[in-house]
This record gives C-alpha cells, sequence and structure tokens, in this order.
C-alpha cells in the first residue's frame, strides 16, 4: 500500500497535496482498493465551495457508492475531467493522473489538522 511521504490524509482515506494556497485532493491506495473497480465519479464544478469534512462528491465502484469528504475548505478552482470518461484511473493511479480537484483553500490552518504518512500508515493498518 502507497503513502507517499509528501502528501497529508484524512481518515476518510483522502490524500491532499498543497502548494501555497491551492490543493489537490484524491483518494488514497487503500480507499481505491477496498472499493474495488471504480466505474463512476462524480465530482463538484470549478466555482463550487466545498467546506472540511463534508461530502463534495462520490465515487461508485462495482461494490458500492462512497462519499469524498473535504480535507480543507475552498473553492474548487480545477476538476479533473478525465476522470468522468475514464474512471479507471482511480484504481490505476489514485496519487497522479486521478487526482479529483483543486481547491484553493480558505482557511489554511486546517491542513495542519491532517495527518502525515506515517501516521495514515497507521490508521490503515489497525
Amino acid at each position: 500500500m502507497s503513502t507517499p511521504k509528501e502528501l497529508s490524509y484524512t481518515k476518510e482515506h483522502e490524500w491532499i497535496k498543497v502548494e501555497g494556497n491551492k490543493a489537490t485532493i484524491g483518494i488514497t491506495d487503500f480507499a481505491q482498493s477496498e472499493l474495488g473497480d471504480i466505474v463512476f465519479v462524480e465530482l463538484p464544478e470549478v466555482g463550487d465551495e466545498i467546506a472540511k469534512d463534508q461530502p463534495f462528491g462520490s465515487v461508485e465502484s462495482v461494490k458500492t457508492v462512497s462519499e469524498l469528504y473535504a480535507p480543507v475548505s475552498g473553492t474548487v478552482v480545477a476538476v479533473n475531467e478525465e476522470l468522468s470518461d475514464n474512471p479507471e484511473f482511480v484504481n490505476e493511479s489514485p496519487y497522479g493522473t486521478a487526482w479529483m480537484i483543486t481547491v484553493e483553500l480558505s482557511n489554511e490552518a486546517e491542513v495542519e489538522e491532517l495527518m502525515d504518512a506515517d501516521a495514515y500508515a497507521e490508521l490503515i493498518e489497525q
């Protein structure tokens, strides 16, 4: 199970990469492996506001539908449109081609509340 050190993580299995006042968000390798084959991804639109710990979209697999929870609050500035035609990217490259959204942070302090890679690795081992 891959947990890149440069990312932060949530207990709901989202990852986040912060660069300046923007953050890119996706789901973890662990999450995609638990879900199985992803067949549909629903994401917000550019300009939408997301709020920390609130659902911002969903992923549907052959097994179930799972909500995506925002690790931070902000305004969506980019959406990975390729996922609507290629939801399998989530299984193939959860930290690469399957990034989901980029947001402009409205409260940078929220980033400090996230887990680092070691803490996340401990969570998924339990």
